[in-house]
């Protein structure tokens, strides 16, 4: 186990076994419910992530299930979408989903260094809880997200099952959500590119001289613009921003805080928060 988690391709290899096991489940619970589509896809997506939650404490590493916020969404949608005649619109959300998806697990494979790396945050959150550990490796990392990005994902699957039309509107926000996932994009390679030159405590050029977390503002913005594509198609489908509404709390409530706490132990930090808005890049007055 310790050779197998110290060698980067048979860690890509044991992650990808995983998620192949874990989709597999997802799909066969989901056929053997006869509830209403959104109810059994709930359930089907939960009983996927308790797979990869077995898995990430057979491997005693919780960031076996970072590439569930990726491919979730995806596997999802492409389900759903096969064997349907698909609209305008279903076409153009399966389009910025893929796009999304693909640059966002495209990242991850380039950052992963292997099995016996785990991300920091859930290393911190291990030594802060001790004994309790187990429980928010379950509910925290694993459970809350995979429900937030359900439902984020959920704007996209009403549309393509009752075969919503686009409108003006709709493509406008498929747009937007092109562009986000375009600065998520540009945000990484920059991050990157500061990584190997070790220029400074702070990257503050290209998207991150304006914005502290571009890649963030991305992120929201995506599910923002998926959610109101699908509204503007259907009114009266408020409810469908449930998913973005939760996906911008957990941002600004779990991620940005625990960014920003870490940052903040280098020297220099608070002038760096004063002159760096946290997400757009607004001038202060």
């Amino acid at each position: 186990m310790k050779k197998l988690k110290q060698n980067r391709a048979a860690s890509f290899a044991a992650v990808a076994l995983v998620y192949i096991i874990a989709a597999a489940v997802g799909i066969v619970v989901y056929g053997m419910l006869d509830l209403q589509w959104w109810i059994s896809l709930l359930i089907a997506d939960t009983a996927a992530t308790v797979v990869t939650f077995i898995f990430s404490v057979i491997f005693g590493n919780a960031s076996v299930y970072d590439p569930y916020w990726s491919v979730q969404p995806p596997i999802i949608l492409a389900a759903f979408a096969i064997g349907r005649k698909l609209t305008s619109l279903g076409v153009l959300l399966l389009i910025a989903v893929f796009f999304w998806a693909i640059r966002l697990t495209a990242n991850w494979a380039y950052t992963f260094a292997n099995l016996d790396h785990q991300d920091w945050r859930y290393t911190m959150l291990k030594e802060k809880t001790g004994s309790l550990y187990p429980i928010v490796n379950f509910f925290g990392i694993h459970m809350v997200p995979t429900l937030v990005v359900y439902g984020c994902i959920l704007p996209a699957v009403h549309a393509i099952i009752n075969g919503l039309t686009s409108n003006a509107l709709s493509v406008f926000f498929i747009c937007v959500s092109l562009g986000a996932a375009t600065v998520q994009g540009i945000a990484d390679i920059q991050m990157h590119r500061f990584r190997r030159a070790r220029s400074g405590a702070f990257i503050r050029t290209g998207l991150w001289k304006y914005s502290r977390h571009p890649n963030y503002l991305g992120e929201i913005l995506m599910w923002w613009a998926i959610a109101l594509s699908v509204v503007c198609a259907e009114s009266g489908t408020w409810y469908l921003t449930a998913g973005a509404i939760a996906n911008t709390v957990l941002f600004f409530a779990v991620s940005i805080p625990m960014a920003d706490g870490r940052q903040s132990r280098k020297e220099g930090f608070a002038e760096y928060k004063r002159e760096t808005r946290m997400l757009l890049p607004v001038k202060r007055r």
